[in-house]
């Protein structure tokens, strides 16, 4: 029997194609929630997708190395499953933006720091199989909760509406970015800074798409833009795992020359 290689990294490579993806499954996250909970009865909504969420992300947690599809599956189901937990706090519990922001916040910190005690590094390009995954998708869900209420705080309780919200994360999420490429920051502080903020800027924008006129948005129907935001997603994957499968065919080529 073959052995797993124990170092094959689950995560993919960091570039414009991976944000681009990412942003894709906030939006399409806060899309396909809102559709559900207005189609259908919204407990059971809840149940049932939490159901596929654990599901399919048991399924990535046990592929032995990154998989295009299992990964990406994995994320925008935190996206789906997420929004109507985040939702939920809010609504049912009756917790305020400000003290569910802090909240999630304070939760991110911890995840983080048990993280950098028991690893040594937050680095995701060194997440393998076994506890530093689990580690990475603890910090991946803390990062969604936490944008979802900075998102909700803004565009809600100080009033900014969507538009303005949507704005005003697009300058903070390239804030990081420029922060590394002046070589003001590190790497790991970019990736984590600009990660949590892709949250609340594509939910934002397909708030503004989704939401009726009268509650600030474009009246497009929250279900006609999941619609086109999943095609989108889909399209993004499939060219995604063919480019994944050209680098592993090209790095397997050079190792055997």
């Amino acid at each position: 029997m073959r052995r797993r290689p124990v170092d094959a990294l689950k995560v993919p490579s960091i570039d414009p194609q991976f944000w681009v993806l990412k942003l894709l499954t906030t939006a399409l996250g806060e899309a396909v929630s809102d559709a559900l909970i207005k189609r259908f009865a919204p407990v059971a909504t809840v149940m049932v997708t939490g159901l596929v969420f654990s599901a399919v992300l048991v399924y990535q947690l046990t592929r032995p190395r990154y998989s295009t599809f299992a990964y990406w599956a994995a994320v925008v189901m935190v996206g789906v499953f997420g929004t109507m937990a985040a939702d939920s706090v809010h609504i049912a519990l009756g917790v305020s933006y400000p003290v569910s922001a802090g909240s999630f916040g304070a939760g991110l910190a911890v995840v983080f720091l048990v993280w950098r005690r028991c690893e040594g590094t937050l680095d995701i390009h060194s997440v393998t199989a076994g506890r530093r995954e689990l580690f990475y998708w603890a910090a991946v869900v803390a990062t969604f909760a936490l944008g979802t209420a900075l998102g909700d705080l803004t565009a809600y309780t100080w009033g900014w509406g969507y538009l303005t919200s949507g704005f005003v994360f697009l300058g903070l999420f390239a804030l990081p970015g420029l922060a590394f490429y002046v070589r003001r920051l590190g790497p790991i502080a970019a990736f984590w800074g600009s990660y949590v903020l892709t949250r609340p800027l594509g939910a934002s924008f397909a708030d503004l798409m989704g939401k009726p006129v009268v509650a600030g948005g474009e009246g497009w129907h929250s279900s006609h833009v999941a619609v086109v935001l999943a095609a989108l997603f889909v399209a993004g994957v499939a060219w995604q795992r063919r480019r994944d499968h050209q680098v592993a065919g090209a790095t397997v080529s050079t190792l055997r020359s």
